[in-house]
């Protein structure tokens, strides 16, 4: 098991710190899922003929960001990370990608999403999906991203152990 160095979402508190904090949390438990392994093992795939890694992860979570908070609400003609269209799938294609670059683009836009949210005046502040031509809400925002990392935490749950074993939270 790796050490878990999470910070648990509050019990009690608002809607939007509680938010951002289920969001930090997801993102550090993806953090924690790939904590020691070797770029080979981060690479590692769970099954032919599927794509998917540890290192795909990191890589989509990146695009998820951008997608997401990024091109909503700063620039909405920002190229994606992995792919010069929006094609998420693109990311899993992690074959020669290493924990530096995966984690570097990562943690670049966990960073610049964080600062977006943290500047709007709150939940209902507004941007814009270009893949959906609509308006949408910082909260919608939060939610859906959250339930990104949600889903893909789970793979990462399945992924580590197939690695090497290790289970847990």
């Amino acid at each position: 098991m790796t050490a878990d160095h999470r910070i648990g979402p509050p019990l009690t508190g608002g809607e939007r710190d509680t938010l951002r904090a289920f969001l930090d949390y997801h993102r550090a438990t993806l953090a924690m899922k790939c904590e020691g392994l070797t770029d080979e093992e981060l690479r590692q795939r769970s099954m032919p003929p599927s794509t998917l890694s540890l290192l795909a992860l990191v890589r989509h979570m990146a695009e998820v960001e951008r997608a997401w908070f990024h091109r909503a609400f700063e620039d909405h003609d920002a190229p994606m990370v992995w792919s010069d269209e929006i094609d998420f799938q693109a990311a899993y294609d992690a074959s020669a990608s290493t924990r530096a670059e995966a984690f570097g683009a990562w943690e670049a836009e966990v960073e610049r999403s964080r600062r977006i949210e943290k500047a709007a005046d709150s939940l209902d502040t507004t941007g814009y999906q270009p893949r959906w031509d609509k308006e949408i809400s910082l909260r919608m925002v939060m939610v859906h991203v959250l339930l990104e990392y949600g889903r893909h935490n789970g793979h990462a749950d399945f992924l580590r152990e197939g690695v090497d074993g290790t289970t847990g939270a």
